[in-house]
C-alpha cells in the first residue's frame, strides 16, 4: 500500500518532511480491525512530530490520527463491528484499560497510553489496523472530509471546553483560530447562545473568518479584548498567548491550554509568569491532555445535532507535505485534510 511516512525530525520549511513509499498491508490481530482509509485530517501534532517536539518511539512512522474510512477485515473476536461499516479513528490507539484512569473514563490520562499516528502506524497511508475498543462509528450527518477534523480538533476542542466550565452569558476568549478554534466557536454559539466570544489571531484573514462564524470581537494576540475574560482557551504553540490570556482574565477566571507542546520562554522577558499581575485573584490554569473515548463519542453526537460544519482544504495524500507546511506557515484558515480514494 501507498504511505507517506516520517524518516526521521526536521524542518519543514527546510526540506520535504515526509517520503511518499510503499508497504506491506497490515494484517488485523486479535480485537483489531482493518480499514480502507478514504480521508485523514492533518494535525499541528503532525507538524510537531515531524519537528521533533513530540518524538516518535520510532522510525519510520506514518503520521495521522484523524481518520475516516470503512472496515475491510476483522481479526478474531472483533464485536460490535462488521465490514463494510464507516468508522473513525482519533489519537487515542490503545490503553492498559485497569489502571484508576482508564476505570474512570481518562485513558488520555493513561501510563501506558497509544498514540495513532506515533507509537503505532496511522492514517497518511491506504489501511491502517485499528482497536475495536478505539474506533467510533460516525454520523450520517457528515461526508468523509468533515467527519476527520472531528476526531480531534473537534474532540479536543469539545474536552477543553468541558475542563473551561463555561456557561451560557460568560465571556470567552479563543487564543488561536486554526482547526480547533474554528469548530469551538461553533459549539460555543449553539450551545450558550448569550456568551461573548473574542478571538485572539494571528493573521487578519483569520480574525475575518472568526467574524464570519460568529465571533463579537477579533485581534491580534497581543491586543487587549473589549471586556475581561470568564474563559480562555488556547490552541497556540506559541508561550505568549498564555500570558496575553492570563493578563485579560476576570478574578477567578480560568486558563485552558489545549496544546501538547509550548515554546520556551526567558524567565527574565516579558513572557515569563508573573504570580501578581497573572495570577493572583484566584485565576486558573488547567491543561489539556490528548482526548478520551468519551470526547470523541459524545463530540460526534453533539456536532452531528447541531450541525457543526468544518471549513476544510483539500490535498491529495501525495500533496501532504505541502499540507504541513501550509498548516505551519497559517496558510488556507480551517481544517486541512488528505483524500485518498
Amino acid at each position: 500500500m501507498k504511505a507517506m511516512v516520517i524518516e526521521k525530525t526536521v524542518d519543514v520549511l527546510d526540506q520535504e518532511p515526509l517520503k511518499h513509499v510503499d508497504v506491506s498491508l497490515p494484517e488485523p490481530q486479535e480485537n483489531q480491525v482493518l480499514i480502507k482509509i478514504s480521508v485523514c485530517g492533518v494535525c499541528r501534532t503532525d507538524l510537531d512530530e515531524i519537528e521533533g517536539r513530540v518524538p516518535a518511539p520510532r522510525y519510520p512512522v506514518i503520521p495521522g490520527h484523524q481518520v475516516i474510512g470503512k472496515i475491510v477485515a476483522c481479526g478474531r473476536n472483533v464485536q460490535g463491528f462488521k465490514k463494510g461499516e464507516r468508522v473513525g479513528v482519533g489519537w487515542i490507539f490503545g490503553s492498559c484499560g485497569i489502571c484508576k484512569y482508564c476505570v474512570s473514563g481518562n485513558e488520555n490520562l493513561c501510563d501506558f497510553f497509544v498514540a495513532t499516528g506515533r507509537d503505532v502506524n496511522g492514517g497518511y497511508a491506504e489501511y491502517m489496523i485499528a482497536h475495536q475498543d478505539f474506533i467510533f462509528t460516525i454520523p450520517d450527518y457528515f461526508s468523509d472530509h468533515e467527519a476527520a477534523p472531528c476526531l480531534c480538533a473537534g474532540s479536543i476542542g469539545w474536552r477543553s471546553i468541558r475542563l473551561g466550565g463555561i456557561r451560557n452569558a460568560d465571556i470567552v476568549g479563543l487564543y488561536g483560530f486554526g482547526a480547533s478554534g474554528h469548530i469551538v466557536i461553533q459549539i460555543i454559539r449553539c450551545l450558550y447562545p448569550d456568551t461573548k466570544i473574542f478571538v485572539f489571531s494571528r493573521s487578519e484573514e483569520e480574525q475575518e473568518f472568526a467574524c464570519e462564524l460568529g465571533a463579537s470581537w477579533a485581534g491580534r494576540v497581543t491586543d487587549k479584548p473589549p471586556e475581561y475574560l470568564d474563559v480562555a482557551i488556547d490552541t497556540t504553540p506559541a508561550w505568549l498567548p498564555v500570558i496575553s490570556a492570563l493578563s485579560s482574565l476576570k478574578k477567578g477566571g480560568r486558563l485552558v491550554i489545549n496544546a501538547i507542546n509550548k515554546e520556551s520562554y526567558d524567565k527574565d522577558s516579558l513572557t515569563c509568569i508573573q504570580y501578581q499581575q497573572h495570577l493572583w485573584l484566584e485565576k486558573e490554569i488547567k491543561s489539556v491532555a490528548n482526548v478520551s473515548r468519551r470526547d470523541i463519542a459524545e463530540f460526534l453526537q453533539i456536532a452531528s445535532k447541531i450541525a457543526v460544519k468544518p471549513a476544510i482544504t483539500i490535498y491529495s495524500l501525495s500533496e501532504a507535505n505541502a499540507a504541513i507546511r501550509d498548516l505551519k506557515t497559517g496558510k488556507k484558515p480551517g481544517a486541512k485534510v488528505l483524500v485518498l480514494k
